[in-house]
């Protein structure tokens, strides 16, 4: 009953960003021509800038760090409802999947993902994280996993500020990376476009369709070149957000916390506390 009234009292905060999201879906994508492929600015990353300048700025009275206390009660809310959402997509493509026979791919680039652990828990305690650094570094910290993290520790907590830093980041800088990288990939002509449609699904819609459509626009629309890659790129994303989010409950995370117990006392800050 407390907490109900806490965040009906915030009717102002709640406004407030109902206003940044209209204005942010108004704006609409925007793409930025780079040679024959774009860079695309999403609705997400506008709210997540507006809403960050916000709070820095505080150009009014109730955004302040009490709303952002409340604000944080509906992270899990907001993407619980999405992962609902996702469940229902992935069920409803895995004969899509089975089909498409493309099916050992699209599992073992989860195993890469994971891969990404053993390099970058080493570089964060380097930096002097603790345990930010096992938020920051068991995924690719999107909406499943920042989810998990929440409900396995809290977003209070030092994992569930690193995992909402990787998020924030990725969101941020991750759109732009992605496309620009499979614009080079895609301008070198090493590798087929049908196996980077399958890489642009890292789990990440905003992602997923930013390194897509450098490759969309090699082919004309209606294709089936087009339609392949498009569907490609999908599936391996639904496939990713599906598959990855055991991934981190059974392995990730695991692993992460014994590569965290192993390494702090040697690389992390640790060994600077020891060696005062």
């Amino acid at each position: 009953m407390e907490k109900t009234k806490t965040i009906l009292k915030a009717w102002p905060l709640h406004l407030t960003l109902l206003a940044v999201v209209l204005l942010c879906e108004q704006i609409n994508t925007i793409k930025i021509p780079v040679g024959n492929a774009s860079i695309m600015f999403l609705p997400l990353l506008y709210a997540m800038v507006i809403g960050l300048a916000l709070y820095l700025i505080k150009p009014v009275k109730w955004i302040n760090d009490e709303s952002s206390k409340t604000a944080n009660s509906f992270v899990t809310l907001g993407i619980s409802v999405f992962i609902a959402k996702i469940a229902v997509n992935s069920g409803a493509a895995i004969m899509t999947i089975v089909r498409s026979g493309y099916v050992l791919p699209l599992v073992l680039q989860e195993f890469g993902n994971l891969g990404t652990i053993l390099v970058a828990l080493p570089i964060a305690l380097l930096f002097g994280f603790k345990r930010e650094a096992v938020g920051m570094t068991h995924s690719i910290a999107r909406e499943p996993n920042v989810a998990y993290i929440a409900q396995r520790y809290g977003l209070d907590s030092p994992e569930g500020r690193g995992v909402i830093t990787v998020y924030t980041v990725g969101t941020v800088i991750g759109t732009i990376f992605m496309n620009l990288l499979v614009s080079l990939l895609a301008g070198l002509n090493l590798l087929h476009p049908y196996a980077l449609a399958m890489a642009c699904g890292v789990g990440s819609g905003s992602m997923m369709a930013a390194s897509s459509a450098p490759l969309l626009a090699m082919f004309a629309e209606g294709t089936t070149e087009y339609t392949m890659v498009s569907s490609l790129a999908g599936l391996s994303n639904t496939f990713s957000t599906a598959d990855g989010i055991l991934m981190t409950i059974f392995i990730g995370l695991p692993l992460c916390n014994w590569l965290y117990k192993v390494l702090y006392p040697v690389i992390g800050a640790g060994r600077k506390e020891k060696n005062a």
